[in-house]
């Protein structure tokens, strides 16, 4: 059995698949550019709440990534219902609680309630991607998932840069960093009343064999041990792996960007969001859109070649970025300039990753093995980027005050901070590293998953 996917006429294709861009995509795609935009607020106005509440970096790594506890560990169960309930409603409902919980953010009087809000709005989000990831699995074929993936996932740079772009301005506006949190709580309510009247697709109507175009897999069979037959699966064990180092780097941007800008460039909170909104939004666009076609094209000549792509675009992602770093304080364009290359590189992590857990894992457990990916990649990689390099931020400045002397640890914070982000591309090296070994196994897995299937 060749482990090439066969080509199928758009004709011969369930009505779903015959074209990338369809309502229920452009839905999901909003839905996720609000889950990002929401990511992104606090952030943004990451140094007035450190201010306010008088935090240490550790603390406002904390922050950052309070969620990430939450949506790793509920994204298990609720990857599981997902694989078996009605996936619209279960994003609608999650749409719901995390934009009330966004909301109760911007009230939080104090560190603790702060936190506890994010917890909460971790929850709603775990609702989401597995459901949303399962769901375009079953709208579109191997062949167009790259691209249906890539438009989907352009609401993580979209949501990003609206709120790298807007955040600061709405916060002068109101004179207070808790207005973005109330502003955003509204389109997530919005959204949720559109996803609840949306049909879901059948599972594995998109799967189709060289025994027939447009022969429908399905694979009814009960599942026993979900989570031991996913980790069996030699693919997605280094994907995982991948995810985590990635998602380290990825959240030590989201997170300590801005305030690297207003400290060690001595930008304004506005002018250093919008920097960078620039980096890791405006790139997100360019990658996502180009690299997208670029993926699928490669998934028709071998099964490893769009996972190459992910290879590739980290590896040459990390020196640029450290090229960035070795800035330090002196010019903010070429920092940006950089930074931004490297991060639209970085975005090829998507396009090639996200598409090969559909290629080794059959329709039925497609929302539990995202729910797998997405717990490590957040409670290992989300939570400790952030946490990891707030406390080594604080260690690399303290060391610099007691080096200097005299001064204050506010002064050698921008120094402390540049320090540790260097921890950034050290993990893109890791993310190629563990993307390559996956190109090693990826064959066997699909052409695994495809007889699976078959044999039903």
């Amino acid at each position: 059995m060749s482990v090439h996917e066969p080509s199928v006429a758009p004709s011969a294709l369930p009505a779903a698949t015959t074209k990338v861009v369809s309502g229920a995509l452009i839905a999901l795609f909003l839905a996720n550019l609000v889950n990002f935009f929401d990511r992104a607020i606090p952030s943004v106005v990451a140094e007035p709440i450190k201010a306010e509440f008088s935090l240490s970096d550790l603390q406002l790594g904390l922050i950052m990534s309070a969620f990430t506890l939450v949506y790793a560990v509920a994204g298990l169960p609720l990857g599981r219902l997902a694989d078996r309930g009605d996936r619209p409603k279960i994003i609608g409902a999650g749409l719901l609680l995390w934009s009330g919980l966004t909301a109760a953010t911007g009230a939080a009087g104090n560190y603790m309630l702060f936190i506890l809000a994010r917890l909460g709005v971790g929850v709603g989000e775990a609702s989401f991607t597995p459901a949303a990831n399962s769901m375009i699995g079953d709208m579109y074929p191997a062949e167009r998932r790259s691209r249906a993936l890539g438009v989907f996932m352009l609401g993580l740079p979209v949501g990003l840069m609206l709120a790298y772009f807007t955040v600061g301005k709405i916060t002068e506006a109101f004179g207070s960093w808790r207005a973005p949190f109330f502003v955003a709580a509204v389109p997530g309510v919005l959204l949720a009343l559109v996803m609840f009247r949306m049909r879901d697709p059948e599972r594995g109507g998109s799967e189709h064999t060289a025994a027939g175009a447009g022969t429908v897999l399905t694979d009814d069979a009960p599942i026993t041990r979900p989570i031991r037959r996913l980790l069996s699966i030699p693919t997605l064990r280094w994907l995982i792996l991948a995810g985590l180092t990635f998602n380290f780097a990825a959240y030590a941007v989201n997170s300590f960007v801005v305030p690297l800008l207003m400290r060690q460039y001595e930008l304004k909170l506005t002018p250093a969001a919008a920097v960078t909104g620039i980096i890791v939004g405006l790139t997100g666009l360019i990658g996502l859109l180009a690299g997208a076609r670029l993926a699928d094209r490669a998934s028709t000549k071998s099964p490893n070649a769009r996972l190459t792509i992910g290879v590739v675009s980290c590896a040459a992602a990390a020196p640029l970025t450290a090229l960035a770093l070795m800035q330090n304080g002196g010019s903010v364009v070429a920092f940006t300039a950089l930074f931004a290359a490297g991060w639209l590189l970085a975005y090829g992590f998507y396009i090639s990753v996200y598409p090969a857990i559909h290629d080794v894992v059959v329709p039925r457990l497609r929302a539990t093995a995202t729910a797998l990916f997405f717990a490590a990649m957040y409670l290992l990689g989300g939570f400790s980027g952030p946490v990891v390099v707030g406390a080594i931020s604080d260690w690399f400045a303290q060391r610099a005050l007691d080096e200097a002397g005299t001064g204050t640890l506010k002064q050698f914070a921008g120094e402390g901070l540049n320090s540790a982000m260097y921890l950034v591309p050290l993990m893109l090296v890791l993310t190629a590293v563990f993307i390559y070994v996956a190109t090693r196994t990826i064959a066997a897995d699909a052409a695994r998953m495809r007889r699976s299937l078959e044999t039903r």
